[in-house]
């Protein structure tokens, strides 16, 4: 019976869950797509092929097991489907929307490959979880039993809540200490609310406080407490801090009016919570009415660029040195911010900036590609005598990030970093310091949200083993 609700790709075309337009998405910072109802969700998700050889979630990092939940929801468990998708999910409702599922799972899907148009598995999640909120499936944090042994997490994003969640379920004390005033780190205040509407993720941090998880917030390490007073209050540590340094732009990007890309992001996200944001309001970070260039390729830029639009630019255009095939971002982001009206100027890269007192230009260079380079892509070259100047009166750089200098911030010579100065750890995510582990982007470098919550759950699981050791010998 159950393969009898399945298998109906052929039959069933792909749809999405309905976008609103670009001209009443441009207006706010919604989420752009509605939600879908529930025979619609089913249907979608009977298009599961349910291949014997699961790509899809062989290439999920969290290897969710997306083909049974697509068949309980395909018929009707959907409480079932819920519980089965958050086994291996910590924040289900947030990889739905935000995941770029276009490289992950649904770019693996098999019926995709046979032209027949992906089930759309990352909308189908987000179905799952917010029904499971709005009905109440979402069980509360009560460990069976409580321990001792408490452990400090520096970072409330995405790794450092993922382990928060698992140890507190465990009985684990946790306390996490975090640098913003609002947990949830990019999920916070990096992140858009087109994309990720905030009330989702201050819900989850509420369910993670009423699990016991306890916040230290306004806390910078190494400046309103040591590192070394951390790991003195605590059994284990786990850093999470991310990567928050931008990268800089050759030639100079000193005139005022050039912007990095995260303190653009977080100035509009803290409008979103009616916080009070001088710098947005007398424009610094504010693109009203402004001629916008944002340089870079990657999903921040996606954001910076359809931020921008919302805030009533003049115009907003994007500089990326290679083409439309060869950039990080995702494609279905660049599609939306050519429907909200962003023109993406390829092959081009900024050669300095011109103005007196601020900027008012930026130098174009024309780039081809040539040979590919180590990651397998092809390289950019210059076109000499091909240079432009752009008008401009707000330059923003989404040109990635770096890590902060961890050792010497913290006073902590000890703590390996590799030549990236990222955090050197083992496969169990362990540092080179007793006690002390790592994850997400300040071990990975910039990555995916969904890596750094498989980071999080699996030093979870480490640390709980190591944790149990003592004990272990004391029963012998």
């Amino acid at each position: 019976m159950a393969q009898q609700r399945m298998l109906q790709f052929v039959t069933r075309p792909r749809e999405m869950p309905e976008k609103r337009t670009p001209e009443h998405r441009r207006t706010d910072f919604a989420e752009i797509y509605r939600e879908y109802a529930g025979d619609k969700a089913r249907e979608q998700a009977s298009r599961c092929s349910q291949c014997g050889v699961p790509y899809c979630q062989v290439h999920c990092p969290l290897q969710n097991n997306i083909p049974d939940w697509l068949m309980l929801t395909a018929q009707g468990r959907l409480r079932d489907a819920y519980d089965l998708s958050q086994s291996t999910n910590t924040f289900p409702e947030i990889c739905g929307r935000i995941c770029p599922q276009d490289r992950l799972c649904e770019g693996s899907c098999v019926i995709e490959q046979a032209g027949h148009g992906t089930v759309t598995i990352g909308a189908i999640e987000k179905f799952l979880t917010d029904t499971a909120w709005d009905e109440g499936w979402v069980q509360p944090i009560r460990p069976a039993a409580e321990r001792p042994e408490s452990v400090g997490i520096i970072g409330a994003g995405p790794g450092g809540l993922a382990a928060a969640e698992a140890l507190r379920r465990a009985g684990v004390q946790v306390t996490v200490y975090d640098r913003y005033d609002r947990a949830g780190g990019l999920l916070t205040y990096g992140i858009p609310g087109f994309k990720l509407e905030k009330p989702v993720v201050m819900r989850r941090i509420s369910h993670l406080e009423d699990g016991g998880v306890q916040f230290v917030l306004n806390c910078t390490v190494g400046v309103d407490i040591s590192f070394q007073a951390i790991r003195g209050r605590h059994d284990a540590v786990l850093i999470a801090t991310g990567v928050y340094r931008a990268r800089e732009l050759e030639g100079g990007d000193s005139l005022p009016g050039i912007v990095a890309a995260l303190d653009y992001l977080t100035a509009s996200n803290r409008k979103s919570f009616d916080d009070a944001v001088p710098e947005f309001d007398s424009g610094v970070l504010n693109a009203q009415g402004k001629r916008v260039v944002v340089i870079g390729g990657g999903d921040t830029a996606m954001d910076c660029v359809r931020t921008a639009i919302r805030q009533g630019a003049a115009s907003v255009k994007l500089l990326y040195r290679r083409d439309r095939e060869n950039m990080p971002g995702s494609q279905r982001e660049v599609l939306n911010a050519e429907e909200e009206g962003v023109e993406f100027v390829w092959l081009a890269a900024p050669a300095g900036f011109g103005g007196d007192t601020r900027v008012e230009s930026v130098r174009v260079q024309r780039m081809r590609l040539g040979a590919p380079d180590a990651s397998g892509r092809r390289s950019p070259e210059l076109i000499e005598g091909a240079d432009y100047d752009e008008p401009a009166d707000l330059v923003i750089k989404a040109l990635g990030f770096e890590p902060e200098e961890l050792p010497m911030l913290w006073d902590e010579p000890a703590l390996t970093v590799t030549r990236w100065g990222t955090i050197r750890t083992d496969a169990t995510h362990a540092t080179s310091l007793p006690g002390t582990y790592a994850v997400g982007d300040i071990v990975r470098g910039a990555s995916l949200v969904v890596w750094a919550i498989r980071d999080g759950r699996e030093a979870a699981e480490a640390i709980l083993a190591e944790l149990a050791q003592p004990a272990m010998v004391a029963a012998q």
